[in-house]
């Protein structure tokens, strides 16, 4: 049988190779981004309700319209902006499904799509599979954003940019200046925005967070893409949505309703239930930046050097004054040796860029994160 691959270099992600050594290690695993660490018992049992009472059938494609309404809520208290629970928010089996559904419903073949690197590794297999070409810029040294170079990267085929803030791997945020360039920038070109914005809840040091749907004009042409999965610690459950003006939904549940049709109906329900009190989420940032500091603490006295994290439950060190091997190795060889599990960040980038840069998830118990950071201080 003959088989031609679409994405041919696409093997298995790095979080799923880094996960699997530190199990077959017995290592610490701060390498995927999950939580070990229970999520709150009022959500379960939520879950647990509406299970028992017989909400276990499909629920609608667009999802279940008591949810999408307090998500209505939610974005206009949040971001002081009014959208429409039936026509302007889509539920999605996770982020991941969003994006795809979103890059399904408007990319085509030589469609170009800019995203900066490091990027989240879903974002280039996703615009190859239909059809598009992926134009990957690096983002600064501090992993901003040159939008200078972005404007000399626009060419005729340019249909979209892909932005995320708070960033992973980096941890690094937009501004609101960054946002006004990216609006103007759009506006110009014509351009599409998909905006991953999983770790908006995950924001440090009393900033707020910078969404596309704060900027009316950005928003008329922007996909904003959110996770309950990392907003509340339930990353299995595969669980997020997508704000998007209506003529832009419309085509996304085109996609969507083939690619799942329509997601969990229970934890829908629950979700419903458990956003409509705000004090479940907007402690959120103090709770990471807690965990984030307490992991710093814990490296305190080692070689490695920690780079600032504004968002996300991601830390980035360097261990540039410890080894000059390769990221990937490094990362292989303190899973292996030490027993603490880490993400290289070359595998972030187009072409390999390699900073001798680790990421360390600290979305973990503090024992388990005090346990990471004995070794590392050791090394």
């Amino acid at each position: 049988m003959r088989i031609e691959s679409k994405i041919p270099d696409v093997g298995t992600s790095i979080f799923t190779v880094m996960s699997k050594m530190a199990l077959d290690h017995n290592a610490i695993n701060l390498s995927q981004g999950f939580p070990d660490f229970m999520i709150d018992d009022a959500i379960i049992q939520l879950v647990h309700r509406y299970m028992r009472e017989g909400h276990n059938q499909y629920a609608p494609m667009p999802g279940a319209p008591v949810l999408r309404t307090v998500i209505a809520e939610v974005v206009r208290t949040s971001f002081n902006r009014a959208v429409d629970p039936d026509t302007e928010i889509t539920i999605t089996s996770g982020a991941t499904e969003s994006i795809f559904s979103v890059i399904s419903a408007f990319i085509g073949r030589g469609d170009e799509v800019i995203m900066f690197d490091p990027s989240y590794d879903s974002y280039d297999p996703s615009v190859r599979l239909n059809g598009g070409i992926p134009i990957h810029i690096n983002m600064t040294e501090s992993f901003g954003i040159n939008w200078d170079e972005v404007r000399g990267r626009i060419t005729k085929a340019t249909r979209m940019i892909i932005i995320n803030t708070p960033h992973n791997p980096s941890g690094s945020i937009l501004s609101e200046s960054d946002l006004l360039e990216l609006e103007n920038i759009a506006e110009q070109f014509d351009l599409l925005v998909l905006s991953d914005e999983v770790y908006e809840r995950l924001i440090f040091d009393g900033v707020a967070h910078q969404s596309v749907l704060r900027f009316p004009v950005l928003a008329s042409r922007s996909f904003a893409v959110f996770s309950f999965g990392k907003t509340f610690h339930a990353t299995g459950w595969k669980m997020g949505y997508v704000v998007a003006p209506a003529q832009l939904t419309a085509e996304i549940r085109r996609a969507h309703q083939f690619v799942v049709f329509s997601v969990n109906t229970p934890i829908q329900l629950a979700m419903a239930d458990y956003l409509r009190e705000p004090g479940h989420y907007r402690g959120l940032g103090k709770f990471y930046q807690q965990k984030r500091d307490f992991f710093l603490n814990e490296i305190k006295g080692s070689s490695f050097e920690p780079i600032p994290s504004r968002g996300s439950y991601f830390q980035l060190v360097s261990y540039r004054t410890i080894s000059s091997e390769p990221d990937v190795q490094m990362a292989e060889r303190l899973t292996k040796e030490f027993k603490v599990a880490s993400i290289p960040i070359s595998v972030f980038y187009k072409d390999s860029t390699d900073r001798n840069i680790l990421r360390f998830c600290f979305a973990k118990k503090e024992e388990t994160l005090a346990e990471a950071g004995r070794i590392l201080r050791g090394l």
